[in-house]
């Protein structure tokens, strides 16, 4: 019996082990592409532009002799005179490049002098040493004026999110608690409007801006947030539906009124899905491209991260270490976002999308 119940347990341990393995091989290969970007914001242009240097940010080993800086190189030392019988390898600074011999001194033992070792340069690995390069995020931030950026883009994903949660929770709070002809209808032609690619309206849209004037400032991107959207609305409208309606009439017979219910009712228990549409809005208008580059084209002040780094990138394009080091700035503010609000993030989208 104790037999079977040890090897019992050895399978559940090591089902166990084996999904662990699979889990932290998933998230090596899916975090893998984030490493490689931090790795590359840290490498200085020279580390870039040499073959065979490594992943990380590093510099290539060097030595000072004489005034002048030397090249290091990993040496095996059977192929230097007066060495041999040595079988080891060391790092060696060269003095003269040759096709077939090389002179090198030795950083460890300068006593040595000179000597030629029958190595070409050129088939030899250079040592690397780790050297972030910190100063690709310096160049970025006085480039690109950081600071002005990330302020027009935080104002512009506040002031929207502003009004999204405001139109899109009244909106959603009418369909969800108020019986009135067609509702039902006009709820799907709300929901069908998500079907409707956003490219069809921009040449409609632009142009009745344009005739009243607002091409060039921020009104054509924050005002239609007032005026709710379907895919929030949807969100915000299954989670109501999962209160009771008996708190509704509890306010009311009270003498609440349908606004106060939704102040002191219905709000304070929806902060998970309301934190679940603030994440999903500030990601989308920290991301959004295109709305502030054919609005805002002739307002370069104005203009958020997600333009001017696009810009940037067209005139760095030969230094992707300086793009990668403006891109992990421009990602830094969402993904905090995301890691503080994931709890209560979750729990509204699990919410919405199962118990309703």
């Amino acid at each position: 019996m104790d037999s079977r119940k040890r090897k019992r347990e050895f399978m559940n341990a090591g089902k166990s082990g084996l999904v662990t393995l699979i889990t932290l091989a998933l998230l090596f290969i899916f975090l893998s592409p984030f490493a490689f970007m931090v790795f590359t914001s840290l490498k200085s242009q020279s580390q870039i532009t040499s073959v065979g240097s490594p992943i990380w940010p590093a510099e290539s080993a060097s030595f000072e002799f004489n005034g002048e800086e030397l090249e290091q190189y990993t040496v095996p030392m059977n192929t230097c005179v007066g060495s041999e019988n040595d079988t080891s390898e060391r790092s060696l600074a060269i003095v003269d490049k040759g096709l077939r011999e090389s002179v090198f001194i030795d950083p460890g033992n300068l006593e040595r002098g000179e000597f030629a070792c029958t190595v070409s340069w050129r088939a030899l690995d250079r040592p690397w040493e780790l050297a972030p390069a910190w100063s690709n995020y310096s160049e970025v931030w006085e480039t690109i004026e950081i600071p002005k950026v990330m302020w027009n883009t935080f104002f512009y994903a506040m002031t929207t999110l502003v009004g999204t949660l405001i139109s899109c929770t009244l909106v959603a709070y009418g369909f969800a608690r108020f019986q009135f002809p067609g509702r039902d209808f006009l709820f799907i032609v709300l929901i069908s409007t998500i079907f409707l690619p956003a490219f069809v309206t921009v040449i409609p849209t632009y142009t009745f801006f344009q005739k009243i004037g607002w091409v060039g400032t921020w009104l054509p991107l924050i005002v239609p947030h007032f005026f709710a959207n379907a895919y929030n609305v949807f969100l915000l409208r299954q989670y109501f539906m999962t209160m009771p309606r008996a708190l509704d009439e509890a306010a009311m017979i009270d003498g609440a009124g349908p606004l106060r219910v939704l102040w002191s009712v219905i709000i304070p228990q929806s902060y998970p899905v309301l934190l679940a549409v603030t994440v999903f809005h500030i990601v989308f208008a920290w991301n959004d491209f295109f709305g502030p580059l054919i609005y805002l084209s002739t307002n370069r002040d104005a203009q958020p991260i997600s333009v001017v780094l696009r810009t940037f990138n067209g005139v760095y394009g030969s230094s992707p270490q300086l793009i990668q080091a403006g891109s992990l700035m421009a990602l830094l503010a969402p993904l905090l976002l995301f890691v503080f609000a994931q709890r209560f993030f979750v729990q509204g989208i699990v919410i919405t999308g199962v118990e309703k």
